[in-house]
Parts: C-alpha cells; structure tokens; sequence
C-alpha cells in the first residue's frame, strides 16, 4: 500500500470521520486552522490518484468517499513501521513505548486481558 504525505492523512482523517462528503464539507470536518479548499482539492486529486479516495459525480460538483478503510491503512501502516524500525517484532516495538513511558503497565495489564479473551 502507498503511504500518505502529512497533509494527505489529514484529508483522509477527515474523509473517515465523515464517511463521505462534498469539498466543503471535508473542509470543515478538518482541524483548525482549517486549509484552503483549493489545496484540499489538490490533495484529494492525488488521492484519487493513489487510490484512496473515490468520487462521485452530481452536476459540477464531485462527492467523495474512501476508498480504504482507516483500519486497513492503520494495519498497513502500523506493520510497515514495526518492519522498519524494530525488525518486524511487535514485542520490540511494545518494549520500546515502554521504555519511553508511552505505555504503562496498567495498560500492558489491559492489553494482556483483551489478549486471553481472544
């Protein structure tokens, strides 16, 4: 899967948080302080382009939806960070926010639950 620019997952961020919409209403879905609407034309042109966004047309104006779920691109991003930075280990990568005290050990407790529930 391609990776998205800073700018671009923001427009997706807001594409999903409304599930489909037309420029302005992906516009205002976006925080403050909010882009301009022709640079997020922009973007969602070369969203298209990449393949994660669709459109529909009514009359001129376009609507727009994803076409990627915000959870297969959190999967795909998520296993391409790990891949590069801890060597595909998961448990590596958790050591690490540990390490950093991004993750406590409530929530490894947490995380441990919801994993002998599966």
């Amino acid at each position: 899967m391609k990776t998205l620019t800073k700018a671009e997952e923001q427009v997706m961020q807001a594409l999903w948080k409304i599930d489909r919409g037309f420029l302005k209403d992906i516009v205002e879905a976006m925080p403050n302080p909010k882009p301009h609407p022709n640079t997020v034309a922009t973007l969602l042109k070369i969203l298209i382009e990449k393949k994660f966004v669709i459109t529909e047309t009514f009359g001129r104006m376009n609507e727009y939806s994803p076409a990627i779920s915000k959870q297969t691109y959190s999967k795909s991003t998520m296993s391409s960070l790990v891949k590069g930075y801890f060597g595909g280990s998961f448990s590596k990568a958790v050591s690490f926010l540990v390490e950093e005290n991004k993750l406590s050990v409530e929530e490894l407790e947490l995380l441990l639950q919801q994993l002998k529930k599966k």
